[in-house]
């Protein structure tokens, strides 16, 4: 007898059907799994058997087939452990099939029949709704995660029985749901806050620039300036994810396994900041089966790299296409995939090997030949890659020991905000186009248009500088946020002329 099961498997962060055939045929009891699995899978034969026995129904005495289809794609993971588990029962003749046409069902099998979480169930839930399935048999942990998809039922299931006895309709739970929107006002809280700085006025200045446009940006000074705290406090700034956003970001947390498990949901914007010893397969996503990497953990969200210099050459030029692109591809022999890592970078680093070449209060040891090798780790193509370049002096002894704080995060976020809706209404007729850092030249030419006053501080910054063709788009484009954030129509020459101030460092490297 041949009984069908229907799961998913997933391919990147998105999931697509799996149909998993059970077929009992006499002879000695066997259970082959075919249709590419991984030891994940192949291992889940004895889990099977146990979870079944211990379940109390008895295993059949066959030779069993399980067929995993599509067989041309692999199959990984736990998941298929109950409906490998369902479906031996159901061509057994102990579960009736009137409810499995319409029920999509993953979970690994304890020995003892009960069930555990597994990976990437928003994705196999949001698949589930595509295609038009009523519902969903996950095990418990994962049911408030899956619920986030409304118009497909999540039924929690604690071990095999329980789903053997919805599946025969001996019980009728009701759905487990959630109140998405409650969810998503909880979730999206910060534990830090701008409010918690003291000084660095034109250094947060930068950052709300950086955050209106979402542009990339670096900060350079001294140890103990303040350069990671205020990297920290860079995503709460940058405007409100929205519930889209959330469940974008949460399925790639999702499939990596990093969705914490009393959270089923991500709705506030990522934070990463990944040691500078990280390879470029962990930076951008790899293995033999990719997975994710930091940049599509710091989706919609910011990635900080602290101390830029001393991450490794190779870890450092891969970021490259995913700044450009805002997605990532990884290749490999059996698949291709590709990752969502539209992000804001954050970097930070020293002006020179010992820290203090720019301190007015430390003297540095370092030879001048030394500074400029220092500085040239970073290429010029990742540094033009970065639009705001701002010095981050060591803070003053009054602005440490003063009472007052700075600006809360939620002000400057309002003015961060304000800014965002006047790009929305810009790019309206732009669909790829979400921010100013988007634009491409075709967009720069349009929307980034100077007076005479203005191309001549541009003219005269790039023949000084000896600024890159990229440098000079980066220059407008983070005019164009600076007049945004004004409420200016048009880009002034003081616009201007703040965004050339952002490009420090290229007078430095090229020195």
């Amino acid at each position: 007898m041949i009984a069908r099961i229907y799961s998913a498997a997933l391919l990147g962060i998105d999931a697509y059907p799996v149909e998993v055939e059970i077929s009992l045929e006499r002879g000695l009891m066997t259970v082959a799994i075919v249709g590419l699995p991984d030891s994940a899978v192949r291992e889940s034969r004895e889990r099977v058997i146990a979870a079944v026995r211990n379940s109390g129904y008895e295993f059949p005495n066959r030779r069993i087939t399980v067929n995993l289809a599509p067989a041309d794609i692999r199959k990984e993971g736990s998941g298929y452990d109950l409906p490998i588990a369902v479906g031996i029962l159901t061509a057994s003749g102990v579960i009736a099939e009137t409810r499995l046409a319409e029920t999509w069902i993953i979970g690994e099998l304890a020995l003892d029949g009960a069930l555990r979480p597994v990976h990437g169930v928003l994705s196999l839930a949001w698949e589930a709704r595509k295609n038009g399935i009523k519902s969903i048999l996950v095990p418990p942990k994962n049911a408030p995660e899956a619920a986030m998809v409304q118009e497909v039922n999540v039924y929690p299931v604690e071990t095999l029985r329980e789903a053997v006895d919805y599946l025969n309709h001996d019980s009728n739970p009701d759905p487990f749901t959630v109140d998405v929107e409650q969810l998503f006002e909880e979730e999206r809280k910060y534990l830090v806050d701008f409010h918690d700085v003291k000084g660095q006025e034109h250094v947060k200045r930068a950052l709300e620039v950086a955050a209106a446009g979402g542009h990339n940006i670096i900060m350079v000074g001294p140890p103990g300036s303040g350069k990671t705290m205020l990297a920290k406090r860079l995503p709460t700034i940058l405007p409100s994810m929205t519930l889209e956003e959330a469940l974008e970001t949460t399925k790639i947390y999702s499939v990596a396994g990093l969705l914490p498990p009393d959270q089923a949901m991500i709705a506030g914007r990522p934070y990463r900041a990944p040691h500078h010893t990280i390879s470029d397969a962990g930076l951008i996503g790899g293995g033999k089966y990719p997975r994710p990497g930091e940049v599509s953990l710091s989706h919609h969200g910011v990635l900080f790299l602290d101390e830029l210099p001393e991450f490794k050459k190779n870890v450092l030029e891969v970021l490259r296409q995913p700044l450009e692109d805002a997605s990532v591809t990884i290749a490999r022999a059996a698949l291709t995939i590709s990752y969502p890592a539209n992000l804001m970078l954050a970097a930070a680093m020293n002006p020179c090997p010992c820290g203090y070449y720019t301190d007015t209060t430390r003297e540095c040891q370092c030879p001048q030949p030394l500074v400029q090798r220092y500085m040239q780790r970073i290429s010029g193509p990742l540094l033009d890659r970065i639009d705001i370049h701002v010095e981050v002096p060591a803070v003053q002894y009054d602005k440490l020991t003063g009472q007052g704080g700075g600006e809360s995060s939620a002000t400057i976020r309002s003015r961060v905000q304000k800014a965002r809706e006047l790009q929305t209404t810009r790019f309206k007729e732009q669909k790829h186009l979400y921010c100013n850092a988007d634009m491409q030249p075709r967009e720069i030419r349009k929307f980034c248009k100077v007076d005479t006053e203005g191309s001549q501080l541009l003219r005269s910054a790039i023949e000084r500088l000896g600024l890159s063709a990229r440098a000079y788009d980066r220059i407008l484009k983070v005019s164009r946020t600076i007049a945004d954030l004004s409420g200016s129509e048009k880009i002034l020459p003081d616009h201007v002329g703040e965004a050339i101030q952002y490009r420090g460092l290229d007078r430095e490297v090229k020195a």
